[in-house]
């Protein structure tokens, strides 16, 4: 099995916002991906999240859906240079696309371009007895948006909430600084219904 979270500078990488190793790690922790599960990856970006599902889900298979031309060729190269064959890469506009996915084990939702409550609705359609959603909100209208509808559906998911800050040390001259990354909201959510 290969090993979880690969740096960052080894995915190719364009002008696609791309989720930092730590947080891609701590995200497929919360996804609970076993190696036969059907993943979702909504607002897949680079990529990133849809290589270290598949690699985790290595007779499962990752479906992977991004509106931006620029990243589908991104997950594309990328699929490619991990040797991931276990990847479909759909270029929709989610929830568009979604609807004749199979059933699913986990997602993972980057993006969701202002239209979480729709594809939230197809998820919880699809989405398996046990499953779990994995969002990684970097605005606190997401965040929001998330929770009001885990607490609209509380009879079918339960979910918690971490709020992740990370800093890296940068050499500054003899002197080691802290640079941050955005901080992010990961809400988890389990079907339990």
């Amino acid at each position: 099995m290969a090993f979880l979270g690969i740096p960052d500078e080894e995915f190719i990488r364009g002008k696609v916002p791309m989720t930092k190793q730590e947080i891609r790690v701590l995200t497929m922790v919360k996804a609970q991906i076993s190696k036969n599960d059907i993943v979702w990856d909504i607002g897949a970006g680079t990529g990133s999240l849809s290589i270290e599902a598949a690699r985790l889900a290595e007779n499962g298979h990752v479906y992977a859906i991004e509106r931006n031309h620029e990243g589908i060729e991104l997950i594309k190269k990328n699929a490619e240079k991990f040797g991931v064959s276990n990847l479909t890469v759909i270029e929709a506009e989610a929830p568009a696309g979604m609807e004749n996915m199979p059933d699913c084990d986990a997602v993972i939702i980057g993006g969701s371009g202002k239209q979480l409550d729709p594809i939230l609705d197809v998820i919880n359609a699809h989405l398996k007895v046990g499953g779990n959603i994995v969002l990684n909100c970097i605005t606190i209208q997401t965040l929001s948006s998330c929770l009001a509808y885990m607490r609209s559906h509380k009879e079918e998911f339960k979910y918690e909430a971490i709020q992740v800050q990370v800093n890296r040390l940068e050499a500054v001259g003899p002197y080691d600084m802290a640079k941050a990354i955005n901080p992010i909201y990961i809400v988890t959510c389990k079907k339990i219904k």
